[in-house]
């Protein structure tokens, strides 16, 4: 995912960390920090306890206890993301990467149309894994006033257990709960979407589990407006978008279920060599009005060439360049029996705008995102 930084792998998969999580944390942090005294009140009621503030009343303490907590948080959305990516894996469907963004976390899967006996699972072991972690918190904080109680620890470090666990297993609670609304393309809306596809086709199911995602998005941002809550807001929006996104990315996977790479690819290819110019390029792309070549050397396909590579390169230099300067030399391919809703999946997570078609070693084709906008618009005819 673009402006996303790898931090590490857990169980084999990449995990990133998106540039809006740098803004969430100190957020956090300040949320808390500033209502700590109500906050404390609210814990101490709901778990029947009392709480030593000695160590987290005032300066700089209520803030780095936010800034835990927030981390905290997290954590456990990563756990969450694990749980659906586990889950997902040992079905079958191959796991990309894990990003956590601004409002939690997404787990990026290959897979074309979703199998309703396995998004079932899938989409339950998410917010079960949260509610464990919140039951879990839940017992730590009971575990932590016995203990305060009983005199083992100081009440002052006991306030902060009972605070800090407390806050989480509240969080994590309600990330359960809130998790478990049918507001597709969250998990609820895939829970409801899979008991939907048991009764029609998934397509169908899809359409109407967006639509009530939808419903949802619009009940939030109007309530987010009217009690001045900027947070549900933007949740609305990403919900909105989240369930327009999804709808049509299925019904594309059903449109071009039967479609091969093959069926819609423009064969033979024009192709450009290494040695060529960069200005005969571009003279090329204007009459051909094609955006990109791939670059052959004595038959082998070493590259391809575009229009943004071109755009790449500083002006001044054009003149004197070369294709092998600046092509790019890392080509995904595809060959001809692969599935168009693959290519068009491979086009949406990369950004590229077409993929040469290779026979064995030979190049026969190429494939664009016009080949397949112009297939689905026919199939929608």
């Amino acid at each position: 995912m673009n402006g996303s930084l790898k931090i590490g792998h857990l169980f084999g998969i990449p995990i990133y960390l998106h540039w809006t999580f740098l803004l969430v944390i100190p957020l956090f942090a300040w949320i808390i920090g500033s209502q700590i005294l109500l906050t404390t009140e609210l814990i101490a009621g709901l778990f029947g306890t009392e709480i030593t503030m000695t160590l987290f009343a005032g300066g700089a303490a209520p803030y780095i206890l936010g800034t835990a907590i927030a981390l905290g948080l997290f954590a456990g959305v990563l756990v969450h993301e694990l749980a659906h990516s586990l889950v997902a894996r040992s079905k079958g469907i191959k796991i990309n990467s894990i990003t956590l963004l601004i409002f939690g976390g997404v787990a990026s899967m290959e897979e074309g149309l979703p199998d309703p006996k396995i998004e079932l699972p899938m989409a339950l072991a998410g917010p079960l894994t949260s509610g464990a972690i919140g039951l879990v918190c839940w017992a730590v904080t009971y575990a932590a006033a016995a203990l305060v109680v009983g005199g083992q620890i100081s009440p002052a470090i006991g306030g902060v257990l009972i605070f800090f666990f407390g806050y989480l297993a509240l969080l994590n609670i309600i990330l359960f709960l809130f998790n478990l609304l049918p507001a597709f393309p969250m998990d609820g809306g895939r829970v409801l979407r899979a008991w939907l596809a048991k009764k029609m086709p998934l397509h169908q199911a899809t359409r109407i589990a967006a639509d009530v995602g939808r419903g949802f998005a619009v009940f939030f941002g109007i309530f987010g407006f009217l009690v001045f809550n900027p947070i549900l807001i933007i949740i609305a929006f990403f919900i909105y978008i989240g369930a327009n996104q999804e709808a049509t990315m299925v019904r594309y996977n059903f449109l071009l279920q039967d479609v091969t790479v093959g069926d819609v690819m423009t064969s033979p290819v024009q192709t450009v060599p290494p040695e060529i110019s960069v200005s005969e390029v571009m003279r090329m792309m204007y009459e051909t009005k094609h955006l990109g070549f791939p670059v052959v050397d004595r038959g082998v396909l070493v590259g391809m060439v575009t229009l943004g590579d071109v755009h790449a390169a500083p002006e001044i230099d054009r003149e004197a360049m070369q294709v092998r300067d600046l092509m790019s030399k890392d080509v995904l391919t595809l060959s001809p029996s692969a599935a168009l809703a693959e290519a068009m999946q491979i086009m949406s997570r990369t950004g590229i705008g077409r993929i040469p078609v290779k026979q064995g070693n030979d190049l026969v084709g190429i494939v664009t995102r016009t080949d397949i906008m112009t297939t689905l618009e026919i199939k929608e005819a």
